[in-house]
């Protein structure tokens, strides 16, 4: 079955044009850290999808605990809303948006708010995502198709293409797209979540490249399992559990945490001169050699 075309193709579908630097002209040198404030997200915005539960979660409070201002947004938005009030509750300043990533007027709407919260977006993390049907490629429909990548790939790159011009004007920014390892090796359960995964990773090549020279870095993470809601089932499954920490030479699960101090890592100066790079963060599975 061939895979319709993606949503936003064409002239209008594209991130606009970067302005460039002279690469000879690239004499400038990236701000100094003093000691401890390698991490320090302190004065720092942060727009989070999928951010209401899990990993999501996870990524929103850290980036809050190293001092950034948070929005937190999801599809979900009592669950959201529940997410930012737990972050208030720890002294954090975070607000919470309703938005349905597969939907081109809510991600607009969205990176319209987001920014209005609190006067723009310094950090975006495109977390949002589905797994979609389970079984061979070729029994997944055309819906199929078009809501997977929607949600998981176009919806990224709007975003994107909405939040990264004024990054650029500020010659300031970083952007963090959430693939997975199931997007760097064959998949026969989740075909279509693994294609936008791949996507999601080349999308952060190429973003790299146009926007790199206007000081907005973009990088993808590519998480192995880890223990969220999404995982439960795997989690549970004594023989898959069996065999994936055989594989993994770390012999255990991630935890959220493990995850989120990587987003931090390349939201602040810490990450400073990280760029078009795909981080796998998986214990060792996509390396192990089973024994």
């Amino acid at each position: 079955m061939t895979p319709p075309d993606l949503p936003g193709g064409g002239a209008d579908g594209l991130v606009a044009a970067a302005p460039q630097r002279s690469p000879g002209a690239t004499t400038a040198h990236a701000p100094h850290a003093t000691p401890g404030s390698l991490f320090d997200l302190a004065g720092r915005v942060a727009l989070v999808t999928g951010a209401a539960r899990g990993l999501g979660h996870a990524i929103a409070q850290a980036l809050a605990d190293h001092g950034a201002r948070v929005v937190l947004a999801d599809i979900d938005a009592a669950g959201a809303s529940a997410a930012a009030d737990a972050l208030a509750e720890r002294g954090a300043r975070a607000v919470s948006l309703a938005a349905d990533l597969g939907d081109r007027t809510s991600v607009a709407r969205l990176a319209a708010q987001a920014t209005a919260a609190f006067g723009r977006i310094d950090t975006l993390v495109c977390n949002a995502g589905i797994e979609g049907p389970v079984g061979p490629l070729g029994a997944a429909t055309e819906a199929d198709w078009r809501r997977v990548m929607d949600v998981n790939l176009g919806g990224a790159l709007a975003l994107c293409s909405a939040v990264i011009p004024p990054m650029a004007e500020r010659g300031d920014g970083s952007v963090v797209l959430m693939s997975s390892i199931a997007g760097l090796r064959g998949n026969r359960a989740i075909g279509l979540y693994a294609l936008s995964k791949a996507g999601l990773a080349q999308l952060a090549r190429n973003l790299a490249v146009e926007w790199g020279p206007s000081g907005v870095r973009v990088n993808a993470v590519s998480p192995g399992l880890v223990r969220t809601p999404l995982a439960a089932g795997l989690l549970a499954d004594q023989a898959f559990m069996a065999r994936r920490l055989a594989a993994t030479p770390l012999r255990r699960v991630g935890e959220p945490h493990e995850i989120a101090g990587v987003v931090v890592m390349l939201a602040s100066r810490a990450g400073g001169f990280m760029h078009g790079h795909n981080l796998v963060v998986d214990g060792g599975t996509t390396i192990g050699d089973g024994s």
